[in-house]
């Protein structure tokens, strides 16, 4: 099973994307994780990463996708993943279906859990409360911010999954367990 989880900051993906992993035997492959270990295994793609990163820029999508293509060839993707934090952008969901298509996968699901931005920020609110703030980006600020982004950048691929009649809504307002239950009958359909 492979499968994109779209969202929101805040919105539950990280929840979900728990439970998929113990439920389904499948890897969550987080976008900063990979770049990170790519860096720190000296790679061929890791020291490109790493040389650009020195310089204080942004990774490329070019080099993004060839981490994420070295990963899904390891033995633990076998059967299958979530993507966590990629695509961002639709640019990024052309280069993600060209590298799938290239290796004979396809997604089998793209699940956005769509949450109000108000109940978000109450979410976050929450979270910090209960975490002493651990989390650095755990703050009204930072979440406006990180929705602006958001908004502007990965809320089109819902469009994008649309058109190609691969993107499945849940209301992601529901209880935890509910938003499960609605993943899994439409993971069950695919």
């Amino acid at each position: 099973m492979r499968l994109i989880l779209l969202g929101p900051p805040g919105a539950g993906k990280g929840t979900q994307a728990e439970r998929l992993v113990t439920n389904h035997k499948i890897v969550q492959l987080s976008t900063g994780d990979m770049l990170r270990a790519a860096v720190a295994a000296e790679t061929e793609v890791g020291l490109k990463a790493k040389a650009v990163m020195d310089r204080g820029e942004l990774v490329s999508d070019d080099i993004i996708c060839s981490i994420i293509s070295d990963r899904i060839d390891e033995p633990d993707c076998a059967n299958g993943f979530i993507l966590d934090g990629f695509p961002r952008t639709i640019a990024q969901a052309d280069a993600l279906s060209a590298l799938l298509e290239a290796k004979g996968m396809q997604l089998n699901a793209v699940v956005e859990l769509v949450v109000d931005d108000e109940a978000l920020l109450g979410r976050i609110e929450q979270r910090a409360k209960e975490t002493g703030g651990a989390r650095a980006d755990d703050n009204a600020e930072t979440l406006k911010k990180r929705l602006a982004v958001y908004h502007e950048q990965t809320a089109p691929l819902s469009a994008y999954y649309a058109e190609r009649d691969m993107l499945s809504t849940v209301d992601g307002m529901a209880s935890i367990e509910d938003v499960a239950a609605a993943i899994d009958k439409i993971l069950a359909a695919n």
